[in-house]
Parts: structure tokens; sequence; C-alpha cells
């Protein structure tokens, strides 16, 4: 049989030969290409914020992430599968960040599903509403899967500080004698401060401001005398009156003479005195995935202003008929509108929200006192400092789509902003500033104004206390110092004191 012959190929070129390393080059790097998308997304942080009125668990990742999610009733569980992603160890150390305390998770369980989909499923404590929805890279943050879990009926909170013991309902709270109270004149000049507050654990606050009874005169609010009944200056005398007249001079004696009233006391009685509490809502800045302005050295605003609000609140606390809610007691983000509306819920006579600012320069310093404007900004620096504030939940995380924010905010509660509460708020804001100026150096000397949206309660007199510049080395140091922060407690106590004594809190009407 003939061989079978074989055509030997042609030798390749060395330009052949590139070529076709080239094009199996370029084949891998496509297909590295086309497999790219399943394999790149990665989780880069995981974070955990408990708190009493929600608890928020946070996946940070280099892309937007699809889920789906589903609750199942019996024993209650938050399931959410996670399209396009694979476990990795920070996917995992989710596992290890669930805390005992955690008011509605008990634990979460974190599995492969199946191929590209990661499954989490959260064992609740008690039936939850859910809000599941992603947030668009912002300041330092890279693109966030938020699942926020709600208690089916939503903390109240009014029953939060009666359960806590701060909201009395039954006889007026009295303190140790001499401690003046709401209304009172005001002595001393100004910064002359309160003593120091020794602030007790976390969460023994309330306890702590309870225990101190004694007998102080409570906050009385005057009521007018009723108006004396006008007397003709020619009116006959009635006929019983006539009659005994009659009568006496037959007997021989004198008529009684007509008690003349003393100018100014005709009919006049001693003035009604109402005794009521007076509510104060503090607003620490911040919080959760909102650290605020950080110093130098690390501080975070949203961890000094929450210290100095504690010592405010002790201090407000000490004064007779005075209960202090604040917006948040803890290291969790709260919404802007959410801040106002707690205040409004509470019927707050006040609303002090308490921030360290910040700026591009770190010789910045001093205290500022901010109100509300209707009509721009005071000046470039509060328009500038209003409109990062009001970014707050940018990046503390809103979920817009949800309907968890509130659309009157930012258009009719503005419009219903009244003259009468901008004008009490700088009244307020003006009294706060001087005591300040007692201890700090002062960035501008008088109140200004631009348009904070946590300002926004038409119904209630509210300031912005920037307490010193966190950007500013020299005053991030003072911002941790214990001695100053009580320093500062003292002052704003003081001040919102000396409103009072010159505005005293009248009898409420309105409604929540």
């Amino acid at each position: 049989m003939p061989r079978s012959s074989r055509v030997s190929p042609a030798p390749l070129s060395a330009t052949s030969v590139r070529r076709r390393v080239m094009l199996k080059a370029g084949g891998t790097l496509l297909l590295s290409v086309v497999a790219l998308p399943a394999s790149a997304k990665q989780i880069l942080a995981v974070r955990v914020w408990p708190a009493p009125e929600y608890t928020r668990v946070t996946l940070e990742n280099d892309t937007d992430l699809k889920t789906e999610h589903f609750l199942i009733p019996d024993p209650p569980r938050l399931v959410v599968d996670i399209d396009g992603l694979g476990l990795n160890a920070t996917l995992k150390s989710l596992v290890a960040k669930i805390e005992p305390n955690d008011p509605y998770i008990k634990q979460v369980r974190v599995g492969q599903n199946r191929p590209n989909v990661v499954r989490l499923v959260f064992d609740l404590k008690a039936e939850v509403k859910p809000q599941v929805f992603t947030l668009a890279p912002v300041a330092g943050y890279q693109h966030r899967l938020i699942f926020d879990l709600y208690p089916v009926t939503p903390v109240d909170p009014i029953a939060a500080m009666i359960e806590s013991g701060e909201w009395s309902t039954g006889p007026t709270r009295t303190v140790a004698e001499g401690t003046p109270a709401l209304g009172d004149p005001v002595s001393g000049p100004p910064g002359a401060t309160m003593p120091a507050t020794v602030l007790p654990p976390s969460g023994a606050i309330g306890a702590a401001a309870g225990a101190i009874v004694a007998a102080t005169p409570p906050v009385q609010i005057p009521m007018p005398a009723p108006a004396a009944p006008r007397t003709q200056p020619n009116a006959a005398p009635d006929a019983i009156a006539k009659l005994e007249a009659e009568m006496s001079g037959l007997q021989g004696t004198p008529p009684p003479q007509p008690v003349q009233p003393t100018p100014g006391k005709a009919g006049a009685r001693p003035a009604q005195k109402v005794a009521r509490m007076v509510t104060i809502a503090l607003d620490p800045g911040h919080g959760g995935e909102d650290p605020g302005a950080i110093g130098a050295r690390g501080s975070r605003e949203k961890d000094i202003v929450l210290e100095v609000a504690k010592r405010l609140k002790a201090k407000l606390e000490q004064l007779p008929n005075t209960r202090v809610m604040l917006t948040r007691d803890g290291d969790f983000f709260v919404p802007l509108n959410t801040r106002v509306q707690k205040a409004r819920k509470v019927q707050a006579d006040l609303f002090v929200s308490i921030h360290a600012d910040a700026w591009v320069s770190p010789t910045a310093r001093g205290s500022s006192v901010f109100v509300l404007s209707e009509k721009g900004a005071s000046s470039s620096a509060a328009r500038w400092l209003a409109n990062d504030q009001n970014r707050a939940d940018l990046v503390g995380g809103v979920n817009l789509a949800g309907g968890s924010a509130d659309k009157q905010l930012a258009s009719v509660l503005f419009d219903l902003s009244t003259t009468a509460q901008i004008t009490d708020s700088l009244k307020l804001g003006k009294a706060v500033l001087k005591e300040i100026g007692g201890i700090n150096r002062l960035h501008k000397a008088s109140v200004e104004q631009a348009g904070f949206a946590v300002l926004k309660a038409p119904d209630i007199p509210s300031i912005l206390v920037e307490t010193a510049f966190i950007s500013n080395p020299q005053e991030e140091a003072r911002l941790n110092d214990n001695d100053y922060q009580d320093q500062l407690a003292s002052a704003i106590t003081n001040g919102i004191r000396r409103y009072f004594a010159d505005n005293p809190p009248m009898a409420k009407s309105r409604q929540t």
C-alpha cells in the first residue's frame, strides 16, 4: 500500500507568529472581560446600627447590587437574595456584628444560595417592616445597600419618655431648694455657669436626673385678672340701698358709706397661677452612617455633639418642671424631617440642634448660633454651612423611593415658618450666644440666619448651635475636653433660662 502523504506546513514568518500570539492573547482577554461582571462585585464593608427606633444594616460595595427580599412569618425572618455576588470574608463578618441587645435582629445567616447569588437570612425578634434600598456614592462612601428594619408599630416619643420615667403625668417634679426655675429672673453676668455635671454611665442619665428631689416652686404662668365691671358715675342707688339709707336715718345712725374702690384695683382678685411642664428637644447632629465633620485627630462630630447633648440634658432636667427629649440618644442616623417631627410630637417649647462645624481652612475658629431664614442666608458662610448640613440625609441615607422622606419638609413647612417663630428663635439665639461668648470666642458677634432644614418646625422656636470648629486643631482639642463640654452645656442652659425669664412659657393649645 502506498504510504499516505502528509503535507508539511509551510514555515511561519516572524510576523505571522506575532499575529497568532496577539490573537490568542486577545481571545483570552475577551473571555476575561466577558466573565468580569459576574465576579467583580465585592463587598467592601459591613456595618450594623441598632437603635430603639430601627436597626440599619449597611453593605458597602464597589457597584450597584440587585436584590430580592421577602418575609417569612413563623418564626419571623427576612430573606434577602443578592444577585451577582460571591461570598467573601467581609460579608461573612456580618454574622459577628449582630449584638445580643439588638432590638430587632436575633442573628443573621449568610450563604451561597446558588451560583452568583448570596442569601442573607435575618432571624428576627419580632415582626418588622423592612425597607431595602440602595444609595449612590457620596462623601467617602461607595455604593451602599441598606436594610432598615422598622417595628410594625413605630416607637412613640412620648411613650418612650414615659417608659423611661422622663415624662411625668403626676405631681409636679421639684428639685433642691435654691435651684432656679425656667421663667425666674436670671442674675449674674453672662457666662456664669451652673455647677459641673458628672455624667453617669450611658443609659442611666434619666434615672439620675429623676433622683434629684426637693422643694422648689414650679414654673408659674400668670393668668390675667378678670376685668373689673364698669360703673356708671351718675348711677342711682338701687332700691335696697335706698331703703337701708332711709331706715338708718330714722334710727339716728348715719347710713353706711359705700366703699370706694382703689384706683386700678377695682374688683381685683389674686392672679391665678398655673404650673405646667416645659419640654425641650435637643438634637445631636448626624449619627450612624453620617459621622459629620472629622477633625485632624480623627474626632467625629457625631460623637462630640452627642456627649454635649447628654450633659445639657442632665443640666436642664435639674430645673423644675423641665423634661428633655433627645432626637437620638445613641450612634444611629435620624433623617432631618424625623428630627423635626419628633419635636412636634412631644409639643416641644424649644428645639436646640447641636453641631461642631468645619471649614476649608484650619484657622477658622469660634462658636456660632443660627436660626432659620425665609429670605436667604445672612452671609455666604452661613449659606455654605446650611447647604452642607442639609446634605446629612444624602450621607446618612434616606430611602427617598420608599416614601420615608417627608416631602412637606421641603415645600410646605418652609412656607409655614412664620415670622413669629423666627422672631422667638432670634430671641433664644441671642440669649444663648451671649452666654457662650463667656466661655469661647464667637465666630460672629450676632445670630446668623440660613435655610437649615432641621430648623423648619413652624411652631417651635429653633436654634442651631455650632459649638466650635472641629477643623481647628486647638478647638478640636477643647471639644474633646470634659470640662469644656460641661461649660458648653452650662452656657446653653443659662441662655435658655434667660430666654424664658424674658419670655415666660404660656399655656399650650395647639394639637399635633
